[in-house]
């Protein structure tokens, strides 16, 4: 895996920080660290930072809904999403799009600041 990621426990919210590349082989693993994180904690709250070296591949989009139901990420998340690569974003978009659309948590921006202004209100 090219980058890294760190899943920190922040006392109202699990904080993800990425600049790991964007693919479903990454993605499992790192949905499957915050998922564990905010079960240990019992705070679905999720604000993740993300400066991705290059856009997801569209098909591993799509393959996001599966993999969020299969770890137990459902409506009672709520994950703001801030990928400050522009190029990345719109791939990243298309997978807040594709869980909106099957009633999965996720919204994306593009700063923090957004991300955590929406994710607190």
């Amino acid at each position: 895996m090219d980058g890294s990621f760190l899943v920190t426990f922040e006392s109202d919210h699990v904080r993800v920080v990425t600049d790991a590349e964007k693919n479903l082989a990454v993605s499992t693993t790192l949905w499957t660290e915050i998922a564990a994180m905010c079960e240990k904690h019992e705070c679905f709250t999720v604000l993740a930072v993300s400066d991705a070296p290059a856009p997801m591949p569209m098909t591993d989009g799509f393959s996001h809904a599966d993999l969020f139901r299969k770890l137990g990420i459902t409506s009672k998340y709520r994950i703001a999403w801030a990928e400050l690569n522009d190029d990345a974003r719109s791939a990243t978009e298309f997978v807040e799009t594709v869980l909106n659309n099957r009633s999965l948590p996720g919204k994306v921006f593009a700063t923090e600041a957004e991300a955590r202004r929406w994710l607190f209100s």
